[in-house]
């Protein structure tokens, strides 16, 4: 998806050339890749020629918040408060990176209003 994103209109081949990795992917596994993340809405593909054209439906962090929201509503209950307790209780996020984040959420509201 990371390179969808950033190639938007992308074919399969120019997918398999882009991508890193420690082995070599065949077009066809690419291609199979494409068309599993097109059967779950997260690419979609117009025909040129023969070749398909690939580009992402929404944008990384649409697809971000809604992994998080089902994260939220599957582990913790459908509660923000839960999943974020739970990231200073394990120290994945510290209470100076909150304070900063809730500067960040009022400054955002400020500027809404």
């Amino acid at each position: 998806m990371d390179y969808v994103w950033t190639h938007p209109a992308c074919t399969a081949e120019m997918c398999r050339e882009g991508v890193p990795s420690q082995r070599v992917f065949r077009e066809s596994t690419i291609r199979t890749i494409l068309k599993n993340l097109e059967n779950k809405g997260y690419v979609t593909h117009e025909v040129r020629g023969r070749t398909f054209v690939y580009r992402a439906v929404d944008t990384k962090r649409s697809v971000a918040i809604e992994a998080a929201r089902q994260l939220i509503d599957r582990f913790c209950g459908g509660s923000v408060q839960e999943l974020l307790v739970g990231m200073v209780d394990n120290q994945m996020i510290g209470p100076s990176d909150l304070r900063q984040l809730a500067e960040e959420i009022a400054s955002r509201k400020e500027k809404k209003s």
